[in-house]
Parts: structure tokens; C-alpha cells; sequence
């Protein structure tokens, strides 16, 4: 199916991919993305990654992000390959709802422009002005649809983290410790996603009539500042929702790669 041009620079989303660049002419686009799309998918697919020894990754999982809309017909293959991983205690899947298809007949219910933002500050990063719904980062590092449960795997197999430890406080607190492994200048991020299957009815759009699986969706994504490389604490706020889950991310500034995470989950919050 070719993509169909609408206004404002957005392409309505096809069969395989639904993909948004918004810095292409109304009249060239379509020979942008035949042209590019391709070889774009293949150097995602194919971005190297490094090998990592997974006997620490219950503190340091493999974060895997999927950006998706539920008014995307694309994403719910991606979506229950992510379902697939939320009980692996090596990996920390999240599912970040994004606002760029809202205008296709659903909006999303979990979408914010926060997370459309990240999304596009991972496209920046990467030099590139095209993102699109399935797609997954792992460990911030490589990219691609999401679709094909092996290549995910392959690229979960192959991530590596390499940043601090990060220990969890007393009275709503987390300390990124020192480290001289990766001393990057880091963002720390605050991600708190529901680990409930939720079964979500979608009332329009291209998904109109379906009930998608979502799991480990998120529902806040809060700057905490910055590591430098010393020992460093950050208070948290008080979470907006009840039985949330709780993940700090250790991030190279401008949405590089992830460099160490730590998930405590709502049951875990009283303990030191």
C-alpha cells in the first residue's frame, strides 16, 4: 500500500508502517520515503550493537521502548511482542503512546506529547527527521520496527549497559552511584508505566472495533537532572496513580544511548 498524503505534513499510515516526516514537501514526499524508507529500515535493523554478559542485568535490564498509538493498524504485532517481554526480569519493556495519529479517527488514551517528543529527541540524536509507529529502541542505542520477534530478540541479546549502579533510598529517593565504567554526562529519568494487561477498546479509527492487549504502558516520564559521574541522590515526586511501577533511567544527555536503568515495582516501594 503507498502512503497517502494529508495535511500539514503527516502521511496516513499504510498497511506495514506508519511513518511521519515532517520536514519533506507536500510534493515530493512520496518519492522521499520510496526512495529512503528502505535503506532507512536496513540500517536500522542492522545498527551495531555490542555483545554484554547478562549476569547483571536484573539491576541493569535492557530497556526497550516501543513508541505505537492505538490508532496505528501497524502496531499491535510490535505491541504483543513487548506484552511478551514485560515478565522477563532482564529486560524493562515500556510502551509509550505517541499523539501524531490521534487525528485518524481515535485518540490515543495514554498518548502525551511528552512521549511524541522523546521520540523525535531519539530521531534528532540519531540524525535523522522521519519516525514512525511500530517502532522500538533498545537501550536508547538501536532501532527498528518491532515487528519481527527474533531481530528483537537478537537486539535485546546483544545490548549492553554499562553505567552506575543505582540504589533505591529510604523516603522516596534514589542515588546514582559513582562510576568510572561510563562517566558520560547523563539525564536521569523518572518512568512510571502500569504493569497491568490492560484490554483497551478502540471506538474509531484503523483500529475501530478491536480490543488491544496493552501492558507496561506509561504514565510519567519526569526529568530528575543530571549525573556527572559522582554519587548523586534525587527525591521523587509522589506518583499520580496508584500501582504503578517505578524505573530510573541513567541516559547520555540528548536521548543517547541508556547507560543503566533500576525498576522498583509497586509492592517493593517501603523497602530501603
Amino acid at each position: 500500500m503507498e502512503y497517502d498524503e494529508v495535511a500539514f505534513g503527516r502521511l496516513r499510515p499504510s498497511a506495514s508502517l506508519c511513518v511521519i516526516n515532517l520536514r519533506c514537501s507536500m510534493a515530493n514526499r512520496r518519492l522521499y520515503l520510496r526512495a529512503i524508507l528502505p535503506a532507512l529500515l536496513a540500517l536500522s535493523i542492522g545498527t551495531s550493537v555490542y555483545a554484554q554478559d547478562h549476569s547483571d542485568t536484573h539491576e541493569h535490564p535492557v530497556v526497550v521502548e516501543l513508541f505505537q498509538s492505538q490508532g496505528c493498524s501497524s502496531c499491535p504485532p510490535a505491541e504483543e511482542n513487548l506484552n511478551a517481554l514485560a515478565d522477563d526480569p532482564h529486560v524493562l519493556a515500556l510502551s509509550f503512546g505517541v499523539t501524531y495519529w490521534d487525528d485518524l479517527g481515535w485518540k490515543d488514551t495514554f498518548a502525551t506529547q511528552a512521549y511524541t517528543d522523546r521520540q523525535w529527541r531519539y530521531a534528532h540524536y540519531h540524525r535523522r527527521d522521519t519516525v514512525w509507529t511500530p517502532q522500538i529502541y533498545v537501550n536508547g542505542h538501536t532501532d527498528l520496527v518491532g515487528d519481527n520477534r527474533m531481530e528483537l530478540n537478537e537486539a535485546i541479546r546483544e545490548a549492553q549497559s554499562t553505567g552506575p549502579s543505582i540504589a533505591w533510598l529510604p523516603t522516596n529517593r534514589v542515588e546514582v552511584k559513582a562510576s568510572n565504567l561510563d562517566p558520560r554526562a547523563s539525564d536521569v529519568w523518572l518512568v512510571r508505566y502500569d504493569p497491568r494487561t490492560l484490554h483497551v477498546h478502540v471506538g474509531g479509527g484503523e483500529n475501530g472495533g478491536r480490543t488491544l492487549d496493552q501492558r507496561n504502558i506509561v504514565r510519567e516520564l519526569v526529568h530528575l537532572g543530571e549525573w556527572q559521574g559522582d554519587d548523586v541522590a534525587f527525591s521523587l515526586p509522589l506518583a499520580s496513580l496508584s500501582g504503578l511501577d517505578t524505573a530510573v533511567l541513567v541516559q547520555a544527555q540528548d536521548d543517547g544511548d541508556i547507560l543503566s536503568a533500576s525498576v522498583q515495582h509497586a509492592g517493593d516501594s517501603e523497602l530501603p
